[in-house]
């Protein structure tokens, strides 16, 4: 009976059990369904990414979707699918991976409906393009013998076809992007501002060298918004040097070439983030030469480079970064036609032979270290904070020769020259013209042995040295402290702000640095006005090391801040940016020249506007842009621009003879700068194109000149002579700037690309300025009066203002590649001299005008020179080989092939300051004091060879 009961039970218990295991199969199988009908309604991006030749899955490609925040990254078989919700209707997918050409997708996200881009494709740039930029700016950007800062360093890191091209194509030719010296735009490292207070340009030998280490770079063109600064008119490049943020591994290079240096060697070892949350990069290299493309210009650099950083937290961290790059470097000289002709165009009249070397007598020397501090907060998932402490310290030193007591070095001094005896007012000189052609087609160089000969004659007498090489030395110290927010209110908001301080001290001194065989010393007296340049030190005697010439310290703070307000939408993205600046200036003399002071019968100063310090400037700066995206579909797009800004003038623009005197610029003000673009914009797959019109005017500028001038007839001055070495102020200089600009690229096929770029510009004086002279050799105030300048409507020089290319490159499956581009250049104009275009041109001594004077042929001899138009043809190939874990580079090119005879700029000598000294100059075959020139180079290579591990 028992076990009938216990049986019973057994068996209700299993159908209770059945029961419940039926109900939750029936539970389970219903939420299945539910799970697939819900993810068929989902909304789903996915896709992959290949390589464009091969077809290789990439992984570790970000793709982003363009205007937000959201992002992934392809995985090993280079596949992605986003996570989370992605914003519906028309969007782009951007896709980038350092070592390849970033591209943009658009694509179309319906609700509920899966979006599936297989095999996009990106382009390895196996050119290492980069290592052939930063040499052009190691010896382009840094000319500052040429005073033309051909092309801005603000290209080097942007793939936008025309700025690559502007970088790569257009620099030799002194080509300018819009007009516009690099003063224009701002120049960052780690978030701090390198470019200098003394002419607002970056001193890019302060971090030569250092490729391999400057690779990340951010970059913005134009007026378009920065997350660091305000920015100029060119844009803004930060170059990010956080040891956290290199990929771990090492690189050795090695490179020749016959531009500036001829060898170069570098290494760089990059460790990675290290248990502990260290991370380190450090890198050393050498640039030499004996002398690049132009004859004597010796070249010896060192690099140096050292970052450490430490990850606190996930919120904090902080990096320290140290580079040191000490440089020297020859210069050469910019010539006349005549000695061009007697030459040729690598000729340099710089240099003599001395022991059987070749000795330039101007070196650049640069040697100003930069230490910063840099702490990383992320105060959250949506705002960060960067506090960054700078400082840079050290001494820029150029070197030339001076001769108090001798006759004029230079072996083109043109009483040394054919076109001098053949201007012979008695007649032409043919004997002496044939002789001074022989000896200067045989020699032509500095005669260093003559002026030690001299030297040691004068001391076997007791006299002082007749020759000295001295320097003009700048020592600055600059610390400079910001704090950067970076801040995305919400999805379509980013809010970027700043605030920086700049503490400024300069110290400016001449330095003798080789008395050049005297045992003697040198005289500190003015040989030419006889003027003492230190009056308290009457005629001291100087030896190597002392101060000589001029020692005065100028000093200057700026504080300033910047706000500024992104929006992304679907269609219209826009932006609103404002900053104010306040820069002040101040000069300190610490000698009393006797040109600037007055005594009385004892010789005791009554008035002294040399010494001491002088009045204390400040300036008051604001800029506001903004600028807007309108997304016509995700292939077309108009993009525009527009700023205003006013800035404080340069120190270099400020003072009017800051080595002499405290004297300032009349009527000094802000300069104000009016700027807009806009922009037509073409993406696809296979053509991108950019077509884009500007406008840049520029107004209340000042420009410095120091020359000797002849025929100062009616500069209404008292004076000694109608001669006289000046310095030439031009205020309230307004300039005009408009063009356009295209780039367009095509990859017609995987392996082939074809490019073509445009720029069409005209740069023009827009006003008639106010000019005068000031000079130690005039009595009285030391100044002329006031003239206008008639340079309205003349075009600013500075390189071509019309410049196209156009070009291809084959990259093949085996990761060699090769390329051509052909380059044409035109509207390029000599600079022309502001005091022949002022009344002292025309108006005789009595105020009247010349009697020879035609009005005709004024207007022949103050025509602006236009140079002829040229073509440059370029070719650039390479090769890259993996090995293991290993790569090995190649990369070559050759500038020039067709070895194009061209100038690239040039500027009117200012002897000839009236018409009858100029019409007699150029009635001549051979003027004696014509225009100076720049030549482009000849044919020239660069080879690289470098190994990655």
């Amino acid at each position: 009976m028992h076990a009938l009961i216990n049986y019973y039970l057994m068996q209700k218990e299993l159908l209770t059990i059945n029961s419940s295991m039926k109900k939750g199969l029936f539970i389970f199988l219903f939420g299945i369904f539910s799970s697939v009908s819900a993810l068929a309604q989902e909304t789903v991006v996915k896709g992959s990414v290949t390589e464009a030749i091969s077809f290789e899955p990439i992984p570790n490609v970000t793709v982003a979707i363009e205007g937000t925040v959201i992002s992934v990254e392809t995985n090993d078989l280079g596949e992605f699918e986003f996570l989370v919700e992605v914003p519906l209707g028309e969007q782009v997918l951007t896709i980038s991976k350092s070592g390849y050409f970033s591209k943009r997708y658009p694509i179309v996200v319906n609700e509920g409906q899966t979006v599936n881009i297989t095999d996009m494709t990106l382009s390895k740039d196996v050119s290492e393009a980069d290592l052939f930029t930063i040499t052009l700016t190691d010896d382009e950007l840094d000319n500052d013998d040429s005073g033309l800062d051909n092309i801005s360093g603000l290209l080097q890191s942007s793939l936008d076809v025309f700025q690559r091209t502007a970088a790569f194509e257009f620099s030799s030719s002194f080509f300018k992007v819009r007009g516009l010296n690099s003063e224009n735009g701002s120049v960052l490292i780690n978030g701090i501002e390198m470019n200098k207070l003394y002419d607002g340009r970056p001193q890019w030998s302060d971090w030569g060298g250092l490729n391999d280490v400057l690779r990340n770079q951010e970059l913005t063109t134009g007026l378009q918004p920065s997350s660091y600064n305000f920015g100029g008119i060119l844009g803004t490049t930060n170059m990010i040097v956080r040891a956290s943020k290199y990929r771990e591994g090492g690189r050795v290079t090695y490179s020749s070439s016959n531009r500036s240096y001829t060898n170069r060697v570098m290494g760089s070892y990059s460790s990675g983030l290290l248990d502990g949350g260290w991370a380190y990069t450090i890198m050393a290299g050498r640039r030499w030469g004996k002398e690049g493309y132009q004859d004597a210009t010796l070249y010896d650099a060192n690099s140096f480079f050292a970052s450490v950083e430490k990850v606190i937290n996930e919120k904090h961290s902080l990096n320290f970064t140290s580079i040191y790059t000490p440089n020297r470097r020859g210069k050469s000289s910019p010539n006349t036609q005549e000695v061009y002709d007697l030459k040729d165009i690598r000729y340099n009249e710089y240099w003599g032979w001395l022991d059987g070397e070749k000795k330039n007598s101007r070196i650049k020397e640069v040697e100003e270290p930069i230490l910063m501090l840099n702490h990383y907060w992320d105060i959250n998932s949506k705002t960060s904070l960067n506090t960054n402490v700078g400082y840079q310290f050290g001494k820029i030193g150029n070197s030339r020769l001076d001769y108090g007591g001798g006759a004029n070095p230079s072996p083109a001094y043109y009483q040394l020259l054919p076109s001098y005896f053949l201007a012979d007012p008695d007649g032409p000189d043919y004997a002496g013209a044939y002789e001074a052609e022989q000896n200067f087609m045989n020699g032509g160089q500095i005669n260093w042995d003559r002026i030690l000969d001299a030297n040691l004659t004068n001391s076997s007498v007791g006299l002082n040295g007749a020759y000295v090489l001295y320097e003009d030395r700048n020592d600055d110290k600059q610390l400079s402290i910001n704090s950067i927010l970076n801040s995305e209110i919400n999805e379509n908001i980013m809010l970027n702000a700043a605030i920086t301080y700049k503490d400024y001290k300069s110290e400016n001194f001449g330095e003798i640095i080789d008395l050049l065989g005297s045992s003697v010393g040198y005289l500190n007296v003015d040989s030419f006005d006889g003027f003492q340049y230190d009056y308290q030190n009457p005629n001291r005697v100087l030896g190597e090391g002392d101060k000589y010439r001029y020692n005065y310290n100028i000093s200057s703070d700026v504080i300033s801040g910047y706000a500024q307000a992104q929006f992304k939408y679907s269609k219209v993205d826009f932006y609103l940016s404002g900053s104010v600046t306040n820069t002040t200036y101040q000069r300190d003399g610490l000698w009393q020249n006797e040109a600037y002071i007055t005594t009385d019968d004892a010789g005791n100063v009554l008035t002294d506007n040399s010494s001491g310090k002088g009045e204390k400037l400040s300036f008051t700066g604001v800029g506001a842009k903004g600028g807007l995206t309108y997304k016509i579909t995700g292939k077309h797009l108009i993009d525009f621009n527009a700023g205003y800004i006013t800035q404080a003038p340069s120190i270099r623009n400020t003072f009017s003879n800051s080595r002499e005197n405290n004297n300032i610029v009349d009527n000094i003000t802000e300069e104000k700068i009016t700027s807009a673009d806009i922009s037509y914009i073409f993406r696809s797959p296979i053509i991108k194109a950019k077509l884009t019109g500007y406008y840049t005017k520029i107004e209340d500028a000042n420009e410095i000149s120091f020359y000797y001038a002849d025929g100062l007839t009616n500069a209404n001055i008292e004076l000694n002579e109608t001669s006289a070495f000046v310095q030439e102020i031009l205020q309230g200089v307004d300039k005009q700037h408009i063009g356009g600009e295209l780039g367009i690229q095509a990859q017609v096929t995987p392996t082939i690309l074809l490019k073509g770029v445009a720029s069409v510009g005209q740069y023009t004086y827009s006003n008639n300025p106010d000019l005068y002279l000031t000079s130690s050799s005039f009595e009285g105030n030391g100044r002329s009066d006031t003239f206008t300048s008639n340079l309205k409507d003349y075009k600013v020089a500075g390189g071509p203002q019309q410049a196209y290319s156009i070009g291809f490159e084959y990259r093949d499956p085996d990761y060699w590649w090769f390329g051509a581009t052909a380059n044409f250049f035109s509207n390029t104009y000599v600079d022309v001299s502001p005091l022949t275009r002022t009344e002292n041109f025309y108006l005789d001594s009595d105020g009247l005008p010349f009697n020879n004077y035609d009005e005709d042929v004024a207007n022949q001899l103050l025509k602006q020179e236009k140079f002829d138009s040229y073509m440059v043809v370029n070719l650039t190939g390479g090769k890259s080989w993996k090995i293991g874990d290993y790569y090995i580079g190649f990369f070559a090119s050759v500038n020039n092939l067709l070895d194009e005879l061209y100038k690239t700029g040039g500027f009117e000598q200012g002897r000839n300051a009236n018409y009858e000294e100029l019409l007699a100059d150029k009635s001549n075959d051979k003027p004696v004091f014509g225009s100076k020139y720049w030549y482009g180079r000849g044919t020239t290579y660069f080879l690289n060879v470098n190994f990655r591990f």
